[in-house]
């Protein structure tokens, strides 16, 4: 089951499917969570990437069923994700229309608190070829807590300060991934490093544990050990694990201070 963990143990990566997964780590563990669970995109459709004409398919674990199923997936790891939350935890969800109305519908059934709706704009989106509708340039992403009654944790005072001493917005502007976050390989759907470090920043403290069970290439676990906090990956595949942990050992002290200082220029105005 553990495929990796540091020294320090501050970054560890779990191979094996989430529903597995999930239920072995202690109840009210984890301080927060991100979560980039399958959109289910993969329809053997096509799409413009650098500029050339290619599938939309990732991968198997994208793959659309049919709409139960995708509810009773849902279900259960957000049931897992709840579990293992502590009473004043936080879970981050990304997705766009295909997905997102299933993960808000059992965040509703599961008595979580939707705190905010956070609309992240890419300054560059692929065009869309066919013609027919608006170019797609945003994502979604969900902010809930565990408990309604209990209160988060939210460093207002940071992202204020962050957004040039004003109250920050729930659109981000935000790059995609840049060709610094790739050395070490590329992902299908990796996040951009300054995304996941403005959403650890935001919801976090310092040592705090953090958990992403599609952690894929691992940003959210980069994020969190840039910034001091612990990590939890779990993925089934082991050449995404095997990229994450690369990512890991490639952090020397040059490193950190180079990716510290881009993604400060990406998440600040």
């Amino acid at each position: 089951m553990i495929f990796y963990q540091s020294e320090l143990q501050d970054f560890t990566l779990l191979q094996g499917d989430c529903l597995h997964i999930l239920p072995t780590i202690d109840d009210k563990s984890i301080n927060m969570i991100f979560a980039d669970p399958p959109y289910f995109l993969s329809n053997d459709g096509l799409t413009v990437k650098n500029g050339m004409v290619q599938s939309v398919n990732k991968g198997e674990w994208d793959k659309f069923s049919d709409d139960n199923e995708v509810y009773i997936f849902t279900y259960d790891w957000l049931s897992q994700a709840k579990r293992m939350l502590a009473d004043n935890g936080t879970i981050w969800m990304s997705g766009t229309h295909h997905n997102i109305f299933t993960l808000g519908r059992v965040l509703s059934q599961l008595n979580f608190k939707i705190l905010n709706m956070i609309t992240w704009e890419k300054p560059n989106p692929p065009p869309n070829f066919s013609c027919r509708y608006f170019t797609y340039s945003t994502e979604w992403i969900i902010w809930a807590r565990k408990n309604p009654k209990i209160p988060h944790y939210f460093d207002y005072e940071l992202m204020k300060s962050l957004n040039g001493d004003k109250q920050m917005k729930d659109v981000w502007r935000l790059p995609a991934v840049s060709s610094w976050e790739k050395q070490f390989g590329k992902h299908p759907t990796q996040k951009p490093l300054g995304l996941l470090s403005r959403i650890v920043l935001a919801s976090t403290k310092a040592n705090d544990l953090v958990l992403d069970p599609f952690t894929g290439s691992s940003t959210t676990g980069i994020a969190a050990n840039l910034f001091g906090r612990k990590f939890i990956g779990v993925d089934q595949d082991s050449n995404f694990l095997t990229l994450s942990k690369n990512r890991y050992l490639g952090l020397d002290e040059k490193s950190r201070q180079y990716f510290k200082e881009r993604v400060k220029q990406q998440i600040s105005l």
